[in-house]
């Protein structure tokens, strides 16, 4: 019971993570901004939804697993948005500043 109830807010959790990865990819005003949003929330938000399936899993080895595809994850999505950023400095895209339309 109480295993399901963890799981429970873990998801709930994870999907309120993801609602605001989305919610600042389309409000901040430039791309390092979003690419900031976007992969702190991402990542926090995935945690959350392996650890509600890891909870939720039949043996510790399952769970192992899931938590080694998230690992995964935060290593790629990290990896990505450091490229992008790098190829958007070398492309001359300015950070955003305050007072620019």
């Amino acid at each position: 019971m109480w295993v399901d109830v963890l799981s429970g807010l873990a998801l709930v959790t994870g999907l309120a993570f993801f609602v605001a990865g989305t919610v600042g990819l389309i409000r901040f005003p430039d791309i390092y901004t979003r690419l900031h949003a976007l992969t702190k929330a991402d990542t926090l938000g995935l945690g959350f939804v392996s650890l509600a399936i890891a909870l939720q899993s039949p043996s510790i080895f399952v769970a192992l697993k899931v938590m080694l595809v998230w690992a995964v994850a935060l290593a790629a999505g990290a990896t990505a948005c450091n490229l992008i950023a790098q190829y958007a400095d070398r492309s001359g895209l300015r950070p955003w500043e305050r007072g620019e339309p």
